[in-house]
């Protein structure tokens, strides 16, 4: 499913003295199956705009259309529409009641007024989807659960209700190196296998340069820039303008340019430096071998 954004401005506090416009005549589409990053400093526009993506908040002026409906139109199914989009806020485990776990994540599928057996189906689905045993984990409580365990519960919540779009805001935030790999591979999983549209918000570059397909760069409520992660990441000025930084390897990479190594410009995967460093050594030694000066490399 697509999402188009059209001319999309929101305003908090309209007619106050404390009006702020957190967006600006946004115009974008998200295309079906892709996984877009929106990257920016705080305060850019991040988060109000994902929570227009559902319905959650409606626009100041502008419109956003899912597969060619407005969510926002007079006689639209709106209900129908935000079912097909899950929103999975920053630390969603607060959001967990239930006395257990499958309880827990059969919550929203219920609410759809499925049968036991097609709730019983997507939980098992979703925990799947989200790397917990069943037999396992099931009956459990969620609140003895570690903080990535718990956050992926609540994720599965989610899943169970099979979106077409998931959109995740800081997923990985508060979380230990552990915690934080198992959601990324558990989210690039879904991507690959399941093909399902991803729209993430994180302020890590790391994260993004891992698994984003195109970023979205934003800054004061508009769009600053947009494209692949290596056309993004290669502008490190405009990033640095921004506010935001590159990932290590991109950093990195700049660091041995100045200091004489010819490195494209636009490396920003550690897979891909380490084939460029070993293609330099590989040259080096071969210069070494004919009897030529080699370059610091």
């Amino acid at each position: 499913m697509s999402i188009e954004i059209r001319n999309l401005t929101h305003t908090y506090s309209e007619g106050t003295a404390m009006r702020t416009v957190a967006l600006e005549d946004v115009c974008m589409t998200i295309e079906d199956g892709e996984f877009l990053g929106i990257i920016g400093h705080t305060g850019s526009g991040k988060s109000t705009l994902v929570q227009h993506l559902n319905g959650l908040l409606k626009p100041t002026s502008g419109q956003v259309f899912i597969d060619g409906e407005d969510l926002n139109g007079e006689h639209v199914n709106r209900r129908a529409l935000r079912q097909r989009i899950g929103l999975v806020f920053q630390y969603p485990e607060y959001q967990l009641f239930e006395e257990t776990v499958a309880k827990d994540i059969a919550f929203g599928p219920k609410n759809q007024g499925l049968s036991k057996e097609d709730i019983d189906e997507r939980v098992r689905y979703a925990m799947d989807c989200v790397h917990l045993d069943y037999q396992k984990y099931s009956e459990r409580s969620p609140f003895e659960l570690s903080g990535g365990q718990m956050r992926r519960v609540a994720i599965a919540g989610v899943i169970a209700m099979r979106p077409s779009v998931l959109i995740l805001d800081e997923p990985t935030a508060g979380l230990d190196p552990r915690g934080r790999d198992r959601i990324l591979s558990m989210l690039e999983q879904l991507h690959a296998e399941q093909h399902t549209t991803i729209v993430m918000v994180s302020h890590s570059m790391d994260d993004m340069a891992r698994l984003a397909t195109r970023l979205i760069v934003m800054a004061e409520g508009k769009i600053l820039a947009t494209g692949t992660p290596r056309e993004i990441f290669s502008q490190e000025k405009m990033m640095m303008s921004a506010g935001l930084g590159v990932p290590q390897v991109a950093s990195l990479c700049s660091t041995l340019r100045a200091k004489g190594f010819d490195l494209p410009p636009d490396l920003y995967r550690p897979e891909e430096l380490k084939e460029h460093i070993l293609q330099l050594w590989k040259n080096k030694n071969k210069m070494n071998l004919s009897g030529k000066e080699g370059s610091p490399c």
